[in-house]
This record gives structure tokens, C-alpha cells and sequence, in this order.
């Protein structure tokens, strides 16, 4: 073989030598990375997946502090979750069976989605206030009651806002009557 050849080889070889390592070594975890934390389970409830609100209780804290309720709960494969907006924006973080979970939204109520781990008993929570001169974690139990599980249309909240509705539909109406017979008036003039 002759010395260009054989170099085209070694050079070959090299790069497959090269490229099969660069993918090898990207597979492999990275030092000293920590594995992701499994979390608490959510709780199984025999619903279609979709969107649903669930009554809750709060007990625990200084007693100041409420939750909205009901509260938004999603059903993902047969898994329950929960909605949790509290009636303060100071909350930065939940603990649920120790995983920690942030805020969903940046402004307004702190609101938090987290796993629905039992129902119709108290479920014990941490959150983290930020409303002191400093952070505190308060400890709470969250009641899920399974008999107060409804559509996401029949809220209270979702009731409130079909009334905004048919009230802007009659002002709306109102005003095109007006209009009207106030047309029909300067025509006959």
C-alpha cells in the first residue's frame, strides 16, 4: 500500500474513532448531576382526562391566610392535580411529600398546580411565605372532598362570569333598541 493510501485510512478511521466517541460520550450522564426527583404520586380518580374544579379545606398557618375553593383540578391519565391559589402573592414555593413545586404564574395570587395525593383526608403541605421580614415555611393541610368534584362550568366563579355576559348582551341589546327608535323619531321629522 502506498503512503498516501494508507494515510486516507488512518485518517478514516480517526474520524469514525472521533465521531463514534463524541456519541458515546454524550450518552453518558453527566458528573455529578443529580437524578430527577420522583415526586409524590397523584392520586387515581376514576374521570375522563380534562378540566375540573374540586372543593378544598384549608386548616393549619395562622388562619389569615385562605385558598380559592374551589379550586381547579386537571385529570391526566386517570391522575388527579390541583390548582392551589392562595390569597396572597407572597408564597414562593409548595413542598408536597418534600418535592417543591414553583409558582405557576409570575403575577397576582400565588397559584401553584400539585399533585392531588389522597382525598377526603388532610393532606399536610409547606408553604413558603415570603410576607415576613423573613421567608418562613408554614405548614397546612389541604382536604380534597372527591363529593365536591364538579365540571369546570358549573363554578360558582364560571356562573359570575355567564351573568358579565348576558348583562353586556342586554346593554348591548338596549343600546341597538335605542338607537333605533331614536332613528326611526328624526326620520319622522
Amino acid at each position: 500500500m502506498r503512503r498516501g493510501k494508507r494515510f486516507h485510512w488512518i485518517k478514516a478511521a480517526a474520524w469514525g474513532i472521533f465521531l463514534w466517541g463524541s456519541l458515546a460520550w454524550s450518552c453518558l450522564p453527566v458528573w455529578g448531576a443529580e437524578k430527577e426527583e420522583a415526586g409524590p404520586q397523584a392520586a387515581l380518580i376514576e374521570m375522563e382526562d380534562g378540566e375540573y374544579a374540586i372543593e378544598v379545606k384549608l386548616e393549619g398557618g395562622t388562619g389569615r391566610t385562605t385558598v380559592t375553593s374551589p379550586a381547579g383540578m386537571s385529570v391526566m391519565d386517570g391522575h388527579a392535580y390541583a390548582r392551589i391559589e392562595w390569597s396572597s402573592s407572597h408564597y414562593d414555593y409548595m413542598l408536597v411529600d418534600g418535592k417543591k413545586y414553583l409558582p405557576i404564574q409570575e403575577e397576582g395570587y400565588s397559584t401553584f398546580e400539585i399533585p392531588i395525593t389522597a382525598f377526603n383526608e388532610p393532606v399536610e403541605v409547606i408553604a413558603d411565605t415570603t410576607a415576613m421580614s423573613t421567608p418562613h415555611e408554614i405548614t397546612y393541610q389541604l382536604t380534597f372532598l372527591s363529593e365536591g368534584i364538579m365540571s369546570k362550568n358549573q363554578t360558582p366563579q364560571a356562573a359570575a362570569q355567564r351573568m358579565v355576559y348576558m348583562v353586556f348582551v342586554i346593554i348591548g341589546i338596549c343600546a341597538v333598541v335605542s338607537f333605533v327608535s331614536k332613528k326611526r323619531r328624526n326620520a319622522g321629522r
